[in-house]
């Protein structure tokens, strides 16, 4: 005896993707630069008013994380991959170079007498690099 096939064993298509209309290149980038600015706030906050320095690198990760989810929450997939994650690297790393020059004029006020690059290699000294790196890598990581 034959079956007339099943409704539940027809081939579906996949569901069309999720248009968010208001998604635009420039809405992720004005997103990833408030992540990117907060990120260079706290690094400032944490490393020149609290005097916190090992907690600086997670600082970074986070905000490499904040700014990479910022992106992609702002734009979408109006965003090509290569694009989003270079933008997202670049506005994350800029956010941890702001934040050290933060650091810098923070210590300045303070009394302090040392140039920009005297003073993190004193003060902070493997961290600002290690700080970038992992900024650098969570932000590429997480706009992929």
């Amino acid at each position: 005896m034959a079956h007339a096939p099943s409704d539940r064993y027809r081939a579906t298509e996949p569901p069309a993707p999720v248009v968010e209309p208001a998604a635009t290149p420039a809405r992720g980038v004005a997103f990833g630069t408030v992540a990117a600015a907060v990120g260079a706030v706290a690094i400032v906050m944490l490393g020149g008013v609290l005097a916190v320095s090992a907690g600086l690198v997670v600082v970074a990760g986070a905000t490499g994380w904040a700014v990479a989810t910022a992106l992609r929450a702002g734009a979408a997939h109006r965003l090509g991959a290569r694009r989003r994650v270079r933008m997202a690297v670049g506005l994350a790393l800029l956010a941890i170079l702001l934040g050290q020059v933060g650091l810098w004029a923070y210590a300045r006020s303070e009394g302090g007498v040392l140039g920009p690059l005297d003073y993190l290699a004193e003060t902070f000294g493997v961290l600002v690099p290690l700080e970038l790196f992992v900024a650098w890598i969570v932000a590429w990581a997480t706009a992929r």
